[in-house]
């Protein structure tokens, strides 16, 4: 089990909403990711919980429930931090660059309880195929990803970027994305409220809206979002020794096959 040393606390306004949110860590020794908004009943981080993966990874209960909270997720497993108490004043959590750089940066400035690292693997293969979309989790002697997209885009058509312990720096960086051309049409339908320059790349025909911070930096971002959706399946995927091809997909269908992970995971 792993928490923070002392309780912090950071602020921002959401992606979608574009509601500001102070957001506020308790070390615990629950050995579980809990969730306190806006002062209703707790729900933890986990698969059971979660009510949409419609333009992001919604959790909650009948009561409460939080928003876009993969990449604040992806950020705890990069920490190896699996127990913390998670209170916030908005449901929507705050996009802050659209990366889990500052969460990471939050957590390592504030201090981590180090425990040793429970590692895991696979009684048997994982596979979601559906059309173009496929998901495959392969036993195997150490964590491999491999992620390929296929945007209308002159970098990203058939696109493959894989994830090694060399890269994982530009996985944690990576920002969200999405088209520029779409951005009106969301906004006017009362999402993506909160999108700037510095927390998005957009997509457009002649590249990207704004710089990117390393080469494909939108598929490192699926990569991203990927490792925050499977750390729902209550293990961290970066000590799961497999490997995992995805190909096409997105939250929905990460979510649906970590579903089917979970009752196929064993520790070592």
């Amino acid at each position: 089990m792993t928490t923070l040393k002392k309780e912090t606390s950071i602020s921002g306004n959401g992606l979608m909403k574009n509601k500001p949110c102070t957001v506020t860590f308790f070390p615990s020794n629950e050995g579980k990711i809990r969730y306190f908004v806006k002062g209703e009943e707790a729900f933890e981080a986990n698969l059971d919980n979660v009510i949409s993966t419609d333009h992001c990874v919604t959790l909650g209960n009948k009561k409460s429930k939080v928003m876009l909270e993969e990449h604040l997720s992806a950020a705890l497993a990069f920490c190896g931090i699996d127990s913390v108490d998670i209170c916030m004043d908005e449901f929507e959590v705050p996009a802050l660059d659209g990366s889990a750089k500052p969460w990471v940066e939050l957590f390592k400035a504030t201090g981590i309880e180090k425990s040793k690292p429970v590692f895991y693997t696979l009684t048997e293969p994982v596979y979601y195929l559906n059309g173009k979309t496929s998901m495959v989790i392969l036993p195997d002697e150490e964590l491999f990803i491999s992620y390929a997209v296929n945007y209308d885009h002159k970098d990203l058509r058939t696109r493959w970027v894989n994830f090694n312990p060399k890269n994982h720096d530009e996985i944690i960086e990576a920002r969200t994305f999405g088209f520029y051309k779409d951005l009106k049409k969301f906004q006017m339908l009362g999402f993506a409220r909160g999108v700037t320059q510095d927390n998005t790349v957009g997509l457009t025909d002649e590249g990207y809206t704004t710089r990117l911070r390393s080469e494909y930096e939108p598929v490192k971002h699926k990569i991203l979002d990927l490792i925050g959706d499977l750390y729902l399946t209550g293990i961290n995927p970066l000590n799961l020794k497999a490997q995992i091809l995805v190909k096409e997909a997105g939250h929905a269908v990460h979510i649906k096959t970590a579903k089917m992970l979970k009752d196929k995971i064993k520790e070592i």
